[in-house]
């Protein structure tokens, strides 16, 4: 565990830097619901993959206004040419593969029945106890496989286990804060 010289009590991954911190205290681990706030943790994550969160977290906002606040009726109808203009963007990672996997994932979350939202959290495991050490955190569980299949059975992309696993974490579907950790339990 670890603190940030304010006395709390943290994940050791979040006392620095601030933006760590800020991401671990404020979101990391809190319920997160809608349609459109799913396709943004989704798409984070995809992009993440095979980088550091630090690299995503500091560019966020730029993926944001890149990417229409991730609304996936805007996104959904990103054509080639948005798909260059997004290419040539600095402010976010460009990745082709990625792009490419965000627009094709928008087009699937439009086409979801009960929406993007509704269908991950069909995937939430029982609530368990909070893992006491950072080794205790699983990378992948039985649930963020059937998650992973079932999302690239309806055509998404960039969405395997260990993805959906983080982003199971992220949007607090799994409480994986440290049991000392001072962030409260769900």
């Amino acid at each position: 565990m670890s603190d940030a010289g304010d006395g709390l009590t943290r994940c050791p991954w979040g006392a620095s830097p601030e933006i760590y911190r800020e991401y671990h205290d404020l979101e990391w681990g809190r319920p997160v619901r809608g349609d459109d706030a799913l396709f943004e943790r989704v798409s984070l994550e995809a992009f993440q993959s095979g980088l550091s969160w630090l690299v995503i977290l500091r560019k966020r906002e730029a993926f944001r206004k890149a990417f229409a606040q991730f609304k996936i009726a805007e996104v959904a109808g990103f054509t080639a040419a948005d798909a260059e203009r997004l290419l040539g963007d600095e402010g976010i990672v460009r990745n082709r593969m990625k792009i490419d996997a965000t627009i094709a994932n928008a087009k699937a979350a439009a086409e979801l029945e009960g929406g993007l939202s509704d269908f991950v959290w069909s995937f939430a495991p029982e609530p368990r106890e909070r893992p006491k050490t950072i080794e205790d955190v699983p990378a992948v569980t039985p649930e963020s496989t059937a998650l992973s299949k079932a999302l690239k059975k309806r055509g998404f992309k960039f969405v395997g286990p260990t993805t959906a696993y983080a982003m199971m974490q992220a949007i607090g579907m799994v409480d994986d804060h440290l049991a000392d950790c001072h962030v409260p339990g769900r």
